[in-house]
This record gives C-alpha cells, structure tokens and sequence, in this order.
C-alpha cells in the first residue's frame, strides 16, 4: 500500500516572492501622463524617465550603477522593460 501525502490549498501556493515577482512582471513597466514628465515614457510609479536608463548603458554603466542612483526603480522593472524591448525588436525584424 502507497502512502501519499496531504496536500492542503495552502501548500499549492506560490511563495511571496515569487508571487510578487510574478505580479510585478504583470504590471506595465513603462507609464505615460501628461502631467508626469510631460507625458515622456517613465518608469511606472516613478518620475524617473526610460531614456535615463539607456542613457545609461550606452554610456557603459550597469544596470547596478543606475538603481544606485534612482532607487525608486526595481531591478524587476529594469528587467521587464528589457525583455518587452528585446521581444518588439524581434516581432519587427521578422
């Protein structure tokens, strides 16, 4: 006779950080306003432009050197900007 374990509702749960990674990779990582930046692309939730990221890769700073200096930012935001951008890059070269 095979013994199984219990599994109860709670043990299917995804734990907090995975579930807030998940919900963050959800959310648009790009925001738009009038009355934020005059409507330049920012990072949702902060006034902290798009471009001031690329500026800073360009220039050949890290992703570290550029949460360093706007905090307000997440690595998970950084990073899902990047993989929206690299995915439209790639649906307009097909």
């Amino acid at each position: 006779m095979e013994i199984k374990p219990i599994v109860t509702k709670a043990d299917r749960l995804l734990p907090t950080a995975t579930l807030e990674r998940t919900l963050t990779a959800m959310k648009p990582p790009i925001s738009t306003a009038p009355d934020v930046l005059g409507g330049t692309p920012v990072f949702a939730g902060t006034r902290v432009p798009i471009q001031t990221l690329l500026d800073y890769l360009e220039g050949g700073e890290s992703i570290d050197d550029f949460l360093d200096g706007f905090p307000s930012v997440s690595r998970d935001q950084i990073i899902s900007f990047l993989e929206m951008a690299k995915d439209r890059l790639i649906e307009t070269a097909l």
